[in-house]
């Protein structure tokens, strides 16, 4: 089994036709993704390489294709506008890749997809994987091994860093999940957690966090209360400035609530295994599934 995603993920590409959404497509199709059509206004009517078919809008390729799941490659100024469209037209799971978008809309963005009953994932995210079943978003499917870790990230670059230590070790992922490093997203890690914690097919978990905010001190707790599966957690970060941003919007520390510090110590609590570099993130698994 897996979380969000499986085999019967009918993937709609919304700016399919443009640089990111065409080579990530490719990719995807090459994975096995069931990517059953795309979107681009004013390009209906055509078939991307010969195979997937474009629509003008997501109603009209819902009406055609049944998709139920969307993921967003088109530039920041448009992203809020192509979520608002996927959850009108009933697409249950919405995956927004897009970086820069500004916080502004996305204060907008989040109610309205939640009345809607859908889940966002993003946006400024490399997506989710579930090895072996269906890939949508960046993440590499050469990195990743069927197998019974579950991981959600904040980072996309530590995601991959981590999943390829675990591959090379022959420890394999039931899916893996980046959530994105802005301070408003879709999918938190508490969702994550909760998804993994349900999931039968999934035996530990590997939280991967990073200074600012207080997510990580929330998903610790949520950890302590409701989570009876191994866990084991990283926090980014632990030489950064206060006050600077390190990466994503997200990452800044105000006052002391955001430190690396402050966040482990939440873990430790927590009985979290914490990892001091991500290649620890394997004798910690190994020790957690013993």
């Amino acid at each position: 089994m897996s979380v969000f995603i499986n085999r019967d993920t009918r993937l709609l590409v919304q700016g399919i036709t443009g640089r990111d959404g065409s080579f990530h497509t490719r990719q995807m199709l090459e994975y096995g993704t069931q990517v059953v059509g795309g979107v681009t206004p004013g390009k209906g009517g055509q078939r991307f390489d010969n195979r997937v078919p474009v629509f003008n809008t997501v109603a009209d390729a819902v009406a055609e294709t049944g998709a139920n799941t969307a993921v967003i490659y088109v530039p920041p100024v448009g992203a809020a506008g192509a979520i608002f469209e996927a959850a009108d037209a009933g697409i249950a799971f919405i995956v927004c890749i897009t970086e820069g978008v500004p916080v502004m809309d996305m204060t907008k963005v989040l109610p309205y997809v939640r009345e809607r009953g859908a889940r966002l994932l993003g946006p400024n995210c490399p997506g989710l994987i579930s090895p072996g079943e269906s890939k949508v978003g960046i993440i590499p499917g050469n990195i990743c091994l069927p197998g019974r870790v579950g991981l959600v990230s904040r980072s996309g670059t530590l995601t991959y860093e981590v999943v390829n230590q675990l591959t090379r070790s022959g420890i394999g992922q039931s899916s893996c999940v980046g959530i994105g490093g802005d301070p408003l997203n879709g999918t938190s890690f508490i969702d994550c957690l909760r998804a993994f914690q349900e999931d039968p097919a999934t035996d530990a978990i590997v939280m991967l966090g990073e200074i600012g905010g207080t997510d990580e001190q929330n998903a610790a707790q949520f950890v302590s209360q409701h989570v009876t599966k191994p866990v084991v957690g990283f926090i980014a970060g632990q030489t950064a400035p206060p006050g600077r941003r390190m990466g994503h919007a997200g990452a800044i520390i105000s006052g002391s609530s955001g430190t690396a510090a402050e966040k482990i110590a939440a873990f430790e609590a927590a009985r979290i295994a914490v990892m001091k570099r991500p290649a620890d993130v394997v004798p910690l698994i190994k020790a957690k599934l013993n």
